[in-house]
């Protein structure tokens, strides 16, 4: 039995993939097509603008880095009021650039959108950096800096230590970690955290969309395959649950769930059999 064809998603395909939108753009459309359908992208580019114009009509005349970058965080940390959320970190809003844009605090990911945005207002190149677990930005390959808390400079050290508090021994620092990740990765890191997000308040079919706006963009991600799987358990859509987890086995045959995933399917084929 083939899935019914979900115009949202290739909607999202079709926007996330153009090269004719910015990285700001497609995840405003993001919160758009998941949570604000009314949500007018425009006026949220205008806000970032004029963040963006007020920090460029006010910085002096000087092509220092270091001082574009004291200046970049100044504005937007202390005059904006731009904060990372300690407080409430897992609220999904966090991944919504209009809600983040509106209550001025964030995850890293989001926050880092906005600051390296912002930078550009001031001629700074900064690239988003696909870090485990805690996304940062850098400029150039000297210089990496934590929009979350307040454009801190990061040394290995600081690195090594975000590692520890996610991960413990298991995960150590390699340089590989501090390429730069691109906006066709960034969208996906957000569907996936609000995949997570739904999942834990039960809200399975958003889950299931989030999923297959992820697989639209990575459609051999094996994660999403087998996530895909148990939701459509959840939502007793037993023959496709079926199809995802042999598909995520053909694909990670050596996955350290393995036994989970046979379990689950042992289980389905029961329920099947029973109908």
């Amino acid at each position: 039995m083939s899935e019914k064809f979900d115009p949202v998603v290739a909607e999202w395909k079709s926007f996330a993939s153009s090269e004719n939108y910015s990285l700001v753009e497609k995840c405003l459309k993001l919160s758009q097509i998941l949570e604000y359908p009314e949500l007018d992208i425009s006026k949220y580019i205008e806000k970032l603008n004029e963040i963006g114009n007020s920090l460029k009509f006010s910085i002096k005349k000087n092509d220092n880095p270091t001082y574009k970058i004291s200046i970049l965080n100044e504005h937007l940390f202390e005059n904006c009021g731009f904060i990372g959320d300690k407080d409430d970190y897992y609220n999904p809003k966090n991944n919504f650039l209009n809600e983040v844009i509106e209550k001025k605090s964030g995850i890293p990911i989001t926050l880092a959108i906005i600051y390296s945005e912002i930078a550009k207002y001031i001629g700074l190149d900064l690239r988003i950096v696909g870090f485990p677990s805690h996304i940062v930005v850098k400029y150039g390959e000297e210089m990496i800096l934590d929009p979350f808390n307040g454009g801190k400079l990061l040394s290995i050290d600081d690195l090594n230590d975000i590692l520890f508090q996610k991960y413990g021994e298991e995960v150590k620092f390699s340089p590989e970690y501090l390429n730069e990740i691109m906006p066709e990765k960034i969208l996906i890191r957000m569907t996936r955290n609000l995949k997570n997000s739904y999942v834990q308040s039960y809200a399975y079919d958003m889950a299931m969309r989030c999923i297959n706006m992820t697989l639209a963009l990575e459609p051999i991600s094996s994660e999403e395959i087998r996530d895909k799987g148990i939701l459509q358990e959840r939502l007793l859509n037993h023959d496709q649950a079926l199809t995802s987890l042999n598909q995520y086995l053909e694909i990670n045959p050596n996955a350290d769930d393995v036994d989970f995933v046979l379990d689950l399917i042992k289980s389905i084929r029961e329920k099947i059999n029973q109908r």
